[in-house]
This record gives C-alpha cells, structure tokens and sequence, in this order.
C-alpha cells in the first residue's frame, strides 16, 4: 500500500509539473509582476506561482491555444490600492486588456504599454488615474477599440489617433479633457462611435467631421463648451443612428438640416439652436430640443406626440401638439 500512495504521489507530481509548463514562462513572470505592482490585493489571489496562469482558472486570465495570454481583465474592486502597473506591457500576445472600477488606481498610463503590438481593445474605465490621454496610444496600430472613459484624464485630445488604421471607437467621456477637438478626427476612416460627453471640452467644431460616414455611427459631445455650428454631423447619405450634442453652446438653423435616414434618437437641448424643425424629425424614435431658439410649428407624427411637451418646451415660439397649438391669424 505505501509503495502504491508512492507511485501515486510521483504521478500527480508529473502532471502538476506538465501542466505548470503550459503556461509560456514570460507570461507568467509578467502576471506576477503586475500582481506585486499592484500589491497583491485579494482579487488576484488565484494567481499562485506553483499553478499554471492558462489552465488553474487564474482570475481574468485567458491563453491562445499556444497557451499565450491575450486577454486580461482586472475589475470591480475597491479595496486595490496602488499605481498602474507598467508591467502590463510584458504581456507581447495581449490582444485584449480591460480594467474597470478600480478607484483607487491611480497614476498615469505607463508607455509600456506600447509595447502591445497586438493589442485590439483597450479599456481603462473608472479608475483614478490622471495626466493626459497619452500621445503614444498612436503607436498600437492593431488598436480598434479604445476606452478611457471616467477617469480623472485631463489635458487636450492627442491629435493624432487618425494614425491608427483600424481605429472604429473612441470613448472618452466622463474627464477633465479640455481644448478643441483636433481636426485629423475627421481623417480616422473606420470611426463608427465617438464619445466625448462630460468634460471641458471647447471652440468650435472642426468640419472635418463631416467625412464621419461610418455604420452605426454614434455621436455623443453633449455636457461640454462646444460652439458654433454642427450641422457637419447631418446629411441624408450618412450612416449615423444617435446624435447628442447637448448641453453646450451651439448655434446653427435646424431648418437646413438633412437628418441620416438612419438617424433613431437626436438630442440638441440646452443649446442656441434656431429656425423650424425639419420634417424629418417625426421619423425619429426620441427627439430633445429643448431649450432652444426655435419656432414653428412641430412636425405632425406620431412619434411627435408620443414625446411629450419637455421634449420641445423652453423654445422661442415652437408649437402645435404636443405644445398648445399654434395662432392662426
């Protein structure tokens, strides 16, 4: 019996020491590392050196069947106290890296980062790092996601994310991002959803802009200081589905306008806009243009009546249903 437990304990002995060699050794050094930078907090406590990082279900870890890390997730957690832990950018098969609800991580985003030459999305979100969006996101080529939103960013809009070929979104709302926004935007070919509400954004809008055609283009720069004109977001031919460009200071005849067929919801409240409101807008699934400047009668539709009177009220003298209706004379 003691020889057979002998024999047994060799065996499981092999297969631990087989499966520790499935884990690439770089990989596991690197998750190491970030779980000392970040000073091995309790979420991370299934990342032991003795198991393997791809099959002892380390936490947020998972491997390619070459058995490389290439997707990361660290999130939701409260008590992880420490600074962004640059090792991240030993991780050469990273495709995906998100970190979510870590208040308490804090510093600035480490260039190491570039390193990730296969990295595809990058979400950092709601953490308490600060500094600028760094200029050197330009170098991950391979990027087509890119998410830091509520984060304590500040700064200006690096200029030149346009160098980024397969670049489809940029979420960077809920900051203290300010300045204008830079006029290459325009230029970023596959952008299909640009987020840049709540922050300290200003000037007026580049019309650039106007080449953004993408599908399900989504547009949100409302809660901000932008001015002047927007209708570069407008026109029959595009692809746009939401336009939220509320809360700001922007001033331009709603009248001229040509809504995207595609267009589903359009927020331009609290804003200088002036003129009538275009026929269009009864084919609207959700429609604010309150506080305003605009008159004229309100489009008859159903959708229309179905919104209710905030949705038009605080105007210069817009009217008809679902306002009181308008004076014949």
């Amino acid at each position: 019996m003691p020889t057979k437990l002998f024999l047994l304990l060799i065996f499981l002995s092999h297969v631990a020491s087989s499966l520790s060699k499935g884990c690439h050794p770089q990989d596991k050094k690197a998750l190491l590392q970030i779980k000392q930078e970040l000073n091995n907090p309790t979420l991370l406590s299934s990342w032991q050196p003795h198991t393997d990082c791809c099959y002892s279900n380390w936490y947020g870890v998972n491997c390619l069947p070459s058995n490389r890390v290439y997707f990361l997730i660290i999130e939701i957690d409260n008590d992880l106290s420490s600074s962004f832990p640059p090792s991240i950018g030993n991780l050469p098969y990273l495709e995906s890296l998100l970190i979510y609800q870590l208040p308490n991580l804090t510093g600035s985003i480490p260039e190491s980062i570039t390193k990730l030459t296969k990295l595809r999305s990058l979400t950092i979100s709601g953490t308490g790092i600060s500094g600028p969006v760094p200029n050197f996101i330009s170098k991950l080529k391979s990027l087509t996601y890119l998410d830091l939103s509520e984060n304590r960013l500040s700064g200006t809009l690096p200029h030149n994310l346009y160098q980024l070929p397969n670049l489809e979104a940029i979420i960077l709302q809920n900051n203290r991002l300010t300045g204008s926004i830079p006029s290459s935007y325009g230029y970023i070919k596959n952008l299909s959803s640009l987020f840049l509400s709540h922050n300290r954004l200003s000037g007026k809008l580049p019309m650039s802009l106007a080449r953004l055609n993408s599908m399900a283009l989504v547009v949100d720069l409302s809660h901000n200081k932008f001015e002047g004109n927007a209708s570069m977001f407008f026109g029959f031919a595009k692809h746009t589905e939401t336009i939220d460009l509320s809360w700001n200071m922007l001033s331009f005849e709603m009248e001229n306008v040509e809504l995207p067929k595609t267009l589903k919801l359009l927020d331009v409240s609290h804003n200088r806009v002036y003129g009538k409101l275009p026929e269009g807008v009864k084919n609207l699934q959700w429609l604010n243009v309150s506080y305003n400047r605009l008159c004229g009668e309100i489009p008859k539709g159903e959708n229309m009546q179905n919104l209710g009177a905030n949705s038009f009220s605080h105007n210069k003298c817009l009217c008809g249903s679902p306002l009181p209706s308008c004076k014949r004379i």
